[in-house]
């Protein structure tokens, strides 16, 4: 599971490219059908079956709610899914009445929004007119409360986002996954199974390949696996993706090879060129690129974990091809609108055609980062041209105008030149992205961003103080920040911050000073959006590298053979991050809806936190220094 807005970008950048070559290759997105096919009538016929046999003491309020309003979600769910998907605009005045969708707890949470005095809870927000935006956060509420129905009544581990990843992020050891996939199957299993087998009896594959860029897709990509193994035993499957190329690059666990016959690292292009010609016999075994295998030991019975990388060229950026989404339902993709914030909603909202402007990171410098993988090492680019060529064809396939680029980082060159590309062309899309907050994006530079299209951009702020940043070599300061999200602001495009605490030697001084630079920052309109996640220390990283210039001391990595990437620290400051995480996340949600942005930062936390040494003005004087 990844987002159900949009696919993800891996198979229709593989599938390009593989056709480009001469492959013959297909993609499907289970993770979709999955979703589809459980928030349906018959799937809330079978979760309902699933209710039934729960002992009424184990009914969670939102299991409650569906059983006690069945036939209204029966009789609903096709209808919101097609509005969702765009296909039935007109049901939005039913949704906004109130009186059309069943409401279970997840509905609870527009209690806290503030009634102007008209009755409307949400007009701030959506004022008279916004009524397919309204209905569509009702409607996400509603999907909400079917997915707590499935979490609690047919697998605790369901989630649309990060479904069983405790199974795979940050585990040493294969044991948790190996006894899931052992596991009798529940609902949620027989479907994936279902789909798997329909799949492939539509495509006939010889080669399967499984993307898993995060932990919450890998149980998932597993049980794919497992399914075509027991029933098609001859199909090759090969695992891939984020998640491999951090967390098992160690792959020592033969396990593993029970579902899956390869794993192969880092940008898949070459790699799989690689492997297609080993299968095909036109080269040996010992040729394979960055690909783990399982041989067996020299006693013939205990198997071993080969990893083979037969140094090879891999393929240019310039010459990946264009990605292409041809297989892909985009019409039934589901635009949700989970949080009242137009910079937060564009992760889960709108078919975004996902592109990339360079391959890695231009400045591979942050401690933090994982700067030594390929990912972000191996900086590549493209030029203008073959950028906008890019666009167009997606363009002229899709029919649809917006782009994300997911770069790590878009480099500010590339993105000129490809925005005065756009402008020439009249291209006309609508585009956003992930940059880094540095000085070249000067007032004109955004503008003529804007003017090509952006109309929002992320970048990572972290850490938000003077002393931290130049630890972790981020490359910019407070105030620089202030000014370039200041100049992207007054451009008309919105603003997304990343946000870090728990940085080696962060202080509770520096946690509190933070949250008040970031404070400062939404009141001068510097930023609309942010989140503030807890620092992980990889063994890939500057800190995982070299701790000691970090001020902190590793702990040894726990014994296993599977994932093993985030690596435990002490901290001489002994601060206690998790107890300050709370409050952080409190107060920026609340900042994104307008709320509480001239209160005392220190009214958020829960215990009493040193008053911020920040001036109340610190963000006005620098932007008063840029003009």
């Amino acid at each position: 599971m990844t987002q159900l807005n949009t696919p993800y970008p891996s198979t229709a950048y593989l599938t390009g490219f593989l056709r480009s070559r001469g492959v013959s290759a297909v993609q499907e997105d289970l993770a979709l059908a999955l979703v589809l096919r459980l928030l349906s009538p018959d799937g809330l016929r079978a979760v309902a079956a699933c209710v039934e046999a729960l002992p009424r003491k184990k009914h969670s309020p939102a299991v409650q709610a569906f059983a006690a309003q069945q036939a209204r979600y029966l009789a609903t769910i096709a209808p919101v899914i097609a509005f969702l998907q765009g296909r039935d605009a007109t049901l939005a005045h039913r949704i906004v009445g109130r009186h059309y969708l069943p409401e279970g707890p997840r509905f609870e949470s527009l209690d806290v929004y503030v009634d102007d005095g008209s009755g409307d809870p949400l007009g701030w927000a959506f004022g008279s007119l916004g009524i397919q935006d309204r209905a569509r956060h009702l409607a996400t509420l509603y999907l909400n409360d079917l997915a707590d129905v499935l979490r609690d009544a047919v697998d605790p581990r369901f989630e649309f986002v990060r479904y069983a990843e405790s199974l795979a992020g940050s585990q040493p050891t294969f044991d948790p996954l190996a006894d899931a996939l052992a596991a009798p199957p529940n609902l949620v299993d027989d479907t994936l199974e279902a789909l798997t087998l329909e799949a492939v009896a539509r495509h006939a594959p010889t080669v399967v390949l499984l993307s898993a860029p995060f932990p919450g897709a890998v149980y998932a990509a597993f049980r794919i696996a497992q399914t075509i193994k027991a029933r098609h035993p001859h199909i090759t499957t090969v695992l891939g993706g984020g998640f491999v190329n951090t967390e098992l690059r160690e792959l020592a666990e033969p396990r593993v090879f029970d579902h899956i016959d390869y794993v192969t690292l880092d940008t898949g292009e070459r790699p799989l060129l690689a492997l297609l010609e080993h299968l095909q016999g036109r080269r040996g075994r010992q040729r394979l690129v960055r690909t783990f295998v399982r041989e067996a030991g020299s006693d013939g019975e205990t198997a071993t974990v080969r990893y083979i990388n037969m140094a090879e060229p891999d393929v240019a950026f310039a010459e990946v091809g264009t990605p292409t989404w041809d297989g892909l339902p985009l019409d039934k993709y589901l635009s949700l609108l989970d949080m009242l914030n137009p910079m937060h909603r564009l992760w889960s909202d709108g078919r975004w055609n996902k592109l990339t402007v360079a391959h890695g990171c231009y400045w591979k410098k942050c401690s933090f980062c994982d700067v030594s993988l390929d990912y972000i090492s191996r900086y590549e680019g493209a030029s203008a041209t073959v950028l906008a060529d890019r666009i167009d064809a997606i363009v002229r396939e899709t029919g649809q105008t917006g782009f994300h680029f997911v770069d790590e980082a878009a480099p500010p060159k590339a993105l000129k030149a490809l925005a005065q590309e756009l402008i020439a062309r009249d291209t006309g899309i609508s585009w956003w992205g992930n940059i880094r907050f540095e000085k070249s994006f000067s007032p004109e530079l955004c503008q003529l961003l804007a003017d090509s299209g952006c109309i929002a951009i992320s970048g990572g702020l972290e850490v938000a103080s003077d002393r931290l940043l130049t630890l972790m070599k981020k490359g910019v300061s407070v105030d620089q920040v202030a000014r370039v999200t200041r100049a992207f602001s007054d451009a008309g495009i919105l603003v997304h911050a990343y946000l870090m605490y728990g940085f080696p030697t962060q202080t509770v001084q520096d946690t509190v000073d933070a949250l008040e630079y970031v404070r400062q920052l939404f009141e001068n309109g510097c930023i609309q959006s942010g989140f503030f996640h807890r620092f992980a220390c990889t063994v890939h990283s500057p800190v995982g590298q070299n701790p000691q210039d970090y001020g902190v001391t590793l702990q040894p990595l726990p014994p296993g053979g599977f994932a093993r990437n985030d690596i435990a620290f002490h901290d001489p400051t002994g601060v206690d991050h998790d107890a300050l995480g709370g409050a952080l996340k409190k107060a920026i949600y609340n900042y994104m809806h307008g709320i509480g942005l001239e209160e005392d930062v220190r009214s958020w936390f829960p215990f009493k936190v040193p008053k911020t040494t920040v001036a109340k003005s610190r963000i006005e004087r620098a932007l008063r220094s840029a003009v």
